[in-house]
């Protein structure tokens, strides 16, 4: 579903420019995700004349509930862009080509449950299941060790609360228990720091494996989340700053546009 497209001009010549960048737009970035509930694009060109130069003021895109790489969930994404430079011959031909590159102001915001649905995606999943990292296997006896069943949940002040369980073929599941602060690091890498671990609900016989799981899971996830790993095509994603939001993470920075995908 796409929302409305809107621009500037006086002369059915320039709105008729302006509803077919429109359109060629909202396709190109409608297959940027797997999924989209509505996609709202705005083209801001004054004078009108410049479309015909293939330039445009800004381009401003508004989504909400999307899926990325079909498995990440992201309640809300926004971008507006500095002047745009376009190949305007190829909008003719219904595609959307940059002359260079382009930088945007954007903002992202995940829910609670969506993020609870991303560690559930392949891309994750494969990285927490049959691990055999040195300081696992000397807690596990030399079986390799899975994580799962993780669930989060947003807390105030950028921390989050966290639980799993530890889990080898051989022995019984150890359940973790944890908060920790989640934090941006080299506009790029989502890292989890000052981690408190809960060992009271934890039996007591499980309580020094617990915390040692735990503790290995917090450097896994430091080395895991990566924005690299889950670029839009021809989109990199730069953070500037997070803040959770009642059940919402809200993130904000800029994306780097190369180019966009082009329609079928």
């Amino acid at each position: 579903m796409f929302g409305s497209f809107s621009g500037t001009g006086p002369t059915s010549n320039s709105d008729w420019g302006e509803q077919m960048l429109g359109t060629v737009a909202s396709k190109s970035i409608a297959l940027l995700f797997s999924e989209s509930e509505s996609v709202d694009v705005q083209i801001r060109c004054s004078p009108p004349s410049k479309l015909l130069q293939g330039t445009v003021d800004s381009v401003k895109m508004e989504g909400r509930r999307l899926v990325i790489r079909r498995d990440f969930p992201v309640e809300y994404m926004s971008f507006e862009t500095d002047a745009v430079s376009l190949d305007f011959s190829s909008v003719l031909g219904g595609k959307l080509s940059l002359k260079q590159p382009t930088q945007a102001v954007a903002k992202v915001v995940l829910t609670e449950a969506g993020i609870d649905r991303s560690f559930g995606a392949e891309l994750v999943t494969k990285r927490l299941y049959d691990l055999d990292l040195p300081e696992l296997l000397e807690v596990s006896g030399g079986q390799p060790v899975s994580f799962t069943d993780v669930s989060i949940r947003l807390l105030p002040q950028n921390r989050l609360a966290l639980t799993a369980n530890a889990e080898t073929p051989i022995a019984e599941p150890v359940p973790l228990s944890l908060s920790t602060t989640i934090a941006i690091e080299r506009r790029r890498r989502i890292t989890f720091t000052d981690p408190k671990f809960e060992t009271d609900e934890v039996p007591e016989e499980l309580r020094d494996r617990s915390l040692a799981y735990g503790q290995a899971l917090i450097q896994i996830l430091n080395n895991m989340i990566d924005l690299d790993r889950f670029n839009l095509d021809g989109v990199v994603m730069r953070l500037n700053r997070l803040e959770t939001e009642g059940k919402t993470l809200v993130f904000s920075g800029y994306a780097q546009i190369e180019r966009f995908p082009k329609t079928p």
